[in-house]
């Protein structure tokens, strides 16, 4: 049984992780330029600096994405390369390189779907108080408008934020990513408060600066609770569990971003200090944060079980992992999408989905990746059960295209349908994707079991 008649097929990268020429063309300073150039920062003293250099190897990226009949890919605009200040005078080279690439895609029948943040904050912003100030909310709202004008009647899917409970925890929290500071808790909830704005006022300033009709996602991460049992209780109480703030992980929740996002307002169930935060900042500021959201975007990689009584239950020894020592747990997917339905009423997309492992190239001078295509087989059929509960998933977008440059572990994870050798920055497809290709030609009719 296929999926539905219009879902789309994609695949995925982020500007930092991908582009490289991290100075090239007038492109300014971003905090993961700084972050990386700390000593023990980055796994191997790895950096982005030429990462796929897909700055200059985009052209045929995409003509890899058109053999395998990819109908829409999601990348990132790095925002110093167009705003080296963050603000202000806009970089023309950094435009005209997103401007090629835009319309390659489209030349090629493949729709851009563009994120605006994914992480690479402009440094000169981060010196001004980067996500604890409300002007970077200010500048990103700035910075939202020029694409949207850049870009009208060319682009029409965008992405406000990727994953802000991935980079407020792990850049703000842990400091393990940039800009590396270990604020406390109540600083912490700041960040993310100017976070949602900045994605309220990126809506607003995308629909204003198109004249043509927009899609506009936020993607959300956060842990993902699948029913230990085939019960309505066991559905419930993980359906409960997920919408929880985890004692000693409550940074990861869904509800944290996509309760005031859409419905106005932090949980009930917030901790202190996000409560206290919500009773003292502006009461317009909701207004501004809930703006029109047109579908969620949801990256999901593994979830966790639970009991009857909302217990967890824990992997057993030798559980199935990744390469990245993540469970494998197909159902995440399915009840990822479930949850996020049943509570916020909008599409979905599967914005990130994927499997890190350790390939390398073979003798016969292929990369053969069957965990990969195993992976992939187990998690779509459990999206495609989703869809036959009645939710609307629109889409699945593969994380990711290709090998890149993995943050804090530098090169060591392998995520992509297409193997990067680093020292030649050649491309070799791997066995997924021509499984993946496949897949998308019988729109999902030919998943296997």
């Amino acid at each position: 049984m296929p999926f539905p008649s219009d879902f789309i097929w994609g695949a995925g990268s982020a500007a930092y992780q991908t582009e490289g020429a991290w100075n090239e063309d007038g492109k300014g300073e971003s905090i993961w330029d700084e972050f990386c150039r700390r000593k023990g920062a980055i796994r191997n003293g790895d950096t982005g600096e030429t990462a796929c250099d897909a700055y200059r190897r985009y052209p045929e990226d995409i003509r890899l994405m058109k053999d395998m009949g990819l109908k829409a890919y999601r990348f990132s605009l790095s925002w110093p390369r167009i705003l080296p200040e963050g603000r202000g005078k806009a970089n023309e080279k950094g435009l005209a390189f997103y401007d090629a690439l835009v319309d390659m895609l489209l030349e090629n029948g493949i729709a851009p779907y563009v994120t605006l943040y994914h992480w690479d904050l402009p440094y000169a912003l981060h010196t001004e108080g980067g996500w604890l100030s409300r002007k970077t909310a200010e500048a990103f709202s700035e910075f939202a408008y020029l694409v949207a004008k850049r870009f009208d009647g060319r682009v029409r899917d965008y992405i406000t934020m990727n994953e802000p409970q991935c980079f407020i925890a792990q850049g703000y929290a842990r400091g393990v990513h940039a800009p590396g500071l270990t604020l406390p808790d109540d600083q912490v909830a700041l960040c993310m408060h100017n976070v949602l704005l900045a994605h309220g006022l990126a809506v607003d300033s995308l629909r204003s600066g198109s004249a043509a009709p927009l899609n506009i996602g936020i993607v959300s991460t956060g842990r993902v609770c699948c029913p230990a049992g085939d019960t309505p209780r066991a559905r419930e109480a993980a359906k409960a569990a997920a919408f929880s703030f985890a004692q000693e992980d409550w940074y990861y929740t869904h509800h944290w971003v996509l309760d005031p996002a859409i419905l106005g307002g932090y949980p009930e169930n917030s901790p202190a200090v996000v409560g206290r935060l919500g009773r003292c900042v502006p009461a317009r500021d909701f207004d501004i944060i809930r703006a029109k959201t047109d579908y969620i975007g949801l990256n999901v990689y593994h979830g966790c079980y639970v009991d009857d009584g909302g217990g967890y239950v824990p992997p057993y020894p030798g559980y199935p992992r990744t390469a990245f020592k993540w469970p494998i747990t197909p159902e995440a997917i399915r009840f990822g999408s479930v949850w996020l339905y049943e509570r916020y009423g909008l599409p979905v997309v599967v914005t990130e989905n994927g499997l890190s492992c350790n390939d390398k190239i073979y003798l016969d001078g292929k990369v053969h990746d069957p965990d990969r295509i195993d992976f992939l087989q187990r998690y779509l059929n459990e999206l495609k059960k989703a869809c036959e509960e009645g939710v609307p998933v629109r889409g699945y977008f593969h994380w990711s295209l290709t090998d890149n440059f993995e943050w804090s572990s530098g090169y060591d994870e392998r995520f992509g349908l297409v193997y990067v050798d680093y020292p030649t920055q050649r491309r070799i497809p791997k066995d997924s994707s021509f499984w993946y290709a496949e897949v998308v030609k019988s729109n999902g009719a030919n998943i296997g079991a």
